[in-house]
């Protein structure tokens, strides 16, 4: 699992250049991270430093980069939500055994390698989830934007919570609105410049810098008598690195804690897995997809005990990575080390930070995270994908983000069941010009031969089905006096001991019945199955014809077959000695 060994001066300096950048992303975005899940600033810059190192010594992407991310902190706030805020020491050893927590379902995943049902979470989920995150982000923080204290705690719902904020609370400080605006139009102008001039992506970190200079000579955030300043500002970060430290666990909390950080696991895995796909389509990578969810579970395992926020993927720091030229996972650790001197450094200057200038880029990052043509193309796609989103979107606005990914989650997979449990069945025919191709109403049909396929997955959900299509062949083959049936299973998947079973017992009776069976295109697990339960020690192997590699081959040497052998029964029964005729592969085709 360490780096590659081929390492030299050029990967090196690639890898210092692309880590050296994601680091001054990454500054400002851990603290705004840890700002959403509503913890002290410095566990996102321990989650930068921590997560992000022990990720990329075990991960497989070479461009991947762990950390904080928005949807993961949303999670976190929403998961934390039933503490008391004031309850600063309980609130924290609740996050690290969050983070704990996720990680250790993640190695769960990992180890029983269940990364694959990470593909039966619908995309619609996620993009319900995401329009609810950012309604969420974008909403909760415009109390800070005004320069409001917030009355919404864990005994407020968050709606009302905000309506008392804006009509019963304190009156708008416009220093903080006029920094917040600020923030705003900076984010959006320098990012089309950035854009435009393919500038290194340091735009947030201006950003900061720029209304934290503003702040600061116009003395808002200095503080006067009482120890108060005119606007609210980030909270003081120790120059200090991550310490080992055991979190408390409080069994009262635990289940709570457990559903968020379920919600955190699955999220965090489908977040980091599509991003390191989408790159390693570019970069031309080859993945081990569950070394990198054991990478995701171990960062995050680890950052429990080191006090971090649950940490991902990052899209913005990973694209970021890769267009830098970053050569090795060597970037992760890279970044993380810059990230810990600039803690060591510049720790104190955190605290000039003004909170309204940080609601101002939450805000932006807001509307940015949501995919609006995305969102669009989704609703119009079909119904099923419309109620994924509206109910996952409705259930993280109403209630909270963790219910809503696993309410989505599961809704999903409820409407996927029924789906995957439809099993096609078809007949085919060799039509007078030699084109096997599904067979037609006004087609003739030779009643001596039929050939039938299957599609779907042949588990116990389409037993039904399958049923069906098998009485209907038995009919046919009762009332036609059938000889032969090729029975066309490359398109089945995944059999269960149900299907087996049935498909078991119709060949053994219709054989015996005297009908010719040939299994055509049989797949890899389906033979398997088959030959499980003893059907070689009766069932011809002649007749069965494996799934091979040229398309359709396998199908195409069944009907020759078949076709064959009536022909010279046909010859035996009428005495005739001539030479029968088989149909050649160049004379026969396929159209399905």
């Amino acid at each position: 699992m360490g780096l590659a060994f081929s390492y030299d001066l050029t990967k090196g300096r690639r890898d210092l250049i692309a880590g050296l950048t994601v680091a001054a992303i990454s500054l400002p975005q851990s603290v705004a991270y840890a700002l959403i899940a509503g913890v002290d600033p410095r566990y996102g810059l321990y989650s930068a430093i921590i997560v992000s190192t022990v990720a990329a010594i075990f991960g497989s992407s070479s461009h991947l980069i762990n950390g904080p991310t928005s949807a993961i902190s949303l999670l976190v706030f929403s998961a934390l939500a039933f503490m008391d805020p004031e309850n600063r020491l309980g609130v924290a050893e609740a996050l690290f055994l969050l983070t704990a927590l996720a990680g250790t379902f993640q190695i769960l995943i990992a180890i029983f390698r269940l990364g694959d049902l990470t593909r039966y979470i619908s995309e619609s989920v996620i993009i319900g989830f995401l329009v609810a995150a950012c309604f969420q982000l974008g909403v909760g923080q415009i109390p800070n934007a005004l320069g409001l204290h917030s009355k919404a705690n864990a005994h407020i719902e968050f709606l009302r919570g905000l309506w008392l904020t804006l009509f019963h609370g304190d009156h708008v400080n416009w220093r903080a609105v006029t920094l917040s605006v600020t923030a705003i139009v900076l984010a959006i102008v320098l990012r089309k410049i950035v854009k435009k001039y393919r500038l290194p992506q340091i735009d947030m970190l201006l950003v900061l810098v720029i209304t934290s200079l503003i702040g600061y000579f116009a003395g808002w955030s200095i503080p006067h008598l009482g120890g108060h300043t005119a606007v609210a500002v980030a909270a003081k970060v120790p120059a200090s690195l991550p310490s080992f430290h055991i979190p408390i666990v409080d069994l009262s909390s635990l289940a709570n804690l457990s559903q968020g950080a379920l919600a955190i696991a699955f999220i965090g895995l489908i977040e980091a897995l599509s991003i390191a796909k989408a790159i390693a389509n570019q970069s031309k990578q080859k993945l081990d997809y569950n070394r990198q969810i054991l990478a995701e579970g171990l960062g995050n395992l680890v950052g429990g005990f080191f006090q971090c926020i649950p940490g991902s993927g990052s899209l913005t720091r990973s694209a970021v990575n890769f267009q830098a030229g970053a050569a090795t996972r060597f970037t992760g650790i890279i970044s993380a080390a810059a990230i810990t001197v600039a803690l060591l450094l510049f720790a104190p200057l955190l605290h000039y930070i003004p909170t309204p200038a940080l609601a101002g880029i939450l805000l932006v990052i807001a509307v940015r995270l949501v995919d609006f043509a995305r969102l669009r193309y989704t609703l119009r796609a079909s119904n099923y994908d419309t109620l994924l989103v509206v109910v996952t979107a409705g259930v993280g606005i109403i209630l909270n983000l963790d219910t809503a990914v696993l309410t989505g989650v599961a809704l999903s997979i409820l409407l996927f069941v029924p789906r995957a449990a439809k099993l096609k069945g078809s007949e085919l025919i060799v039509a007078p010009e030699r084109v096997v191709r599904e067979r037609l109403t006004s087609d003739v049909t030779d009643p001596s031969i039929i050939i039938y396929d299957l599609e779907g997955e042949l588990f116990f959900g389409a037993a039904p089905d399958l049923d069906r299509y098998l009485e209907t062949l038995k009919t046919r083959i009762e009332t036609d006096g059938v000889q032969f049936l090729i029975l066309r299973l490359k398109r089945v998947r995944n059999p269960d001991v149900v299907c087996i079973e049935r498909l078991e017992h119709f060949l053994d009776a219709e054989s015996k019945r005297g009908v010719t069976i040939l299994l055509a295109g049989v797949r890899a697990d389906t033979l398997r199955g088959l030959q499980n339960v003893g059907l070689q020690e009766w069932f011809p192997e002649s007749q069965i014809f494996p799934e091979e590699d040229r398309e359709y081959s396998a199908t195409l040497k069944a009907v020759r077959y078949a076709y064959a052998k009536r022909e010279r029964a046909v010859k035996e029964s009428s005495g005739s000695s001539g030479q029968t005729y088989e149909l050649g592969a160049e004379e026969l085709y396929y159209l399905v």
